[in-house]
């Protein structure tokens, strides 16, 4: 009889253990992704300073500072979180990585939460959506009136970009020259080496708008279900950052603050190309 109570309680004892650890195991996966932030007062955002009117640098008192809607978007997150908000710049294809890693907090930088990167990470409800369009020499506008005219043809994308992907799937035989940054593209572009580059379409007419030989070849028109939602990248598993910056961005869209930011920032854009 002992020696049967005696089972019985090692049993108890270790269900009791067991469910000890698995209490433990959750407490140690806890979502911190908001505590973090706020007890270290500062968020961290990692974005590619090469997307005007989203995220650009200008010269302010001399110094280089980096600017646009997207910043404007941060910032405001920031006041809501009460902190500090610390932008790091980086190529494009860096952004996902430093988020992923832990170094930045959240990644906002034209993203496309696609359903590829969502495995890996979380996304904002989405901000602001654009549709893709090609820029083309002004000489040449003539020359590429559909899609198909860019088969066989080297067209420059971002590397790691959306546009990669929309390129491929909706342009039969195009050549995709994938390059990291912006600038250097519409330099390919101006040289003649690429016929055409793809960008979302503020992003293209800042950059036409600094570049008088070129222009938005507008009767090329992409699959409008391709159209680029912009949403911020975090941590998978940041559900509670997520959630207040879920509120931040629904708020400033419903005050059409997010339209405005992006138009501010636009003519910003256009005074610093001058």
């Amino acid at each position: 009889m002992k020696v049967k109570k005696i089972v019985l309680g090692a049993i108890a004892m270790t269900a009791v253990l067991a469910l000890t650890a698995c209490g433990s195991g959750k407490q140690a996966n806890a979502d911190k992704s908001l505590s973090k932030v706020k007890d270290k007062g500062t968020l961290t955002v990692a974005l590619n300073p090469e997307f005007a009117p989203f995220e650009f640098q200008t010269i302010e008192n001399g110094k280089n500072k980096i600017v646009g809607s997207d910043i404007d978007l941060a910032n405001e997150i920031g006041k809501a979180l009460g902190v500090k908000v610390k932008f790091e710049a980086m190529d494009f294809n860096n952004v996902l990585a430093s988020v992923q890693s832990g170094k930045s907090d959240i990644g906002i930088s034209g993203i496309s939460a696609t359903a590829e990167r969502k495995k890996a990470y979380d996304f904002s409800t989405p901000y602001y959506t654009a549709k893709n369009v090609m820029i083309v020499k002004k000489s040449e506008v003539d020359k590429f009136t559909k899609l198909s005219d860019f088969d066989g043809v080297k067209v420059a994308a971002q590397k790691a970009s959306i546009q990669e992907n929309i390129l491929t799937d909706q342009i039969k035989g195009v050549k995709v020259v994938s390059l990291v940054k912006n600038g250097q593209m519409i330099n390919e572009l101006n040289n003649g080496t690429v016929s055409g580059v793809i960008f979302e379409e503020p992003i293209a007419k800042a950059y036409v708008a600094a570049n008088p030989d070129l222009t938005i070849a507008t009767s090329v028109k992409f699959d409008s279900s391709k159209s680029d939602s912009y949403a911020i990248a975090l941590p998978k598993g940041s559900t509670k950052l997520k959630d207040e910056i879920d509120k931040v961005v629904d708020k400033l869209k419903s005050e059409g603050k997010i339209d405005q930011f992006v138009e501010n920032n636009f003519k910003l854009s256009l005074e610093t190309a001058k």
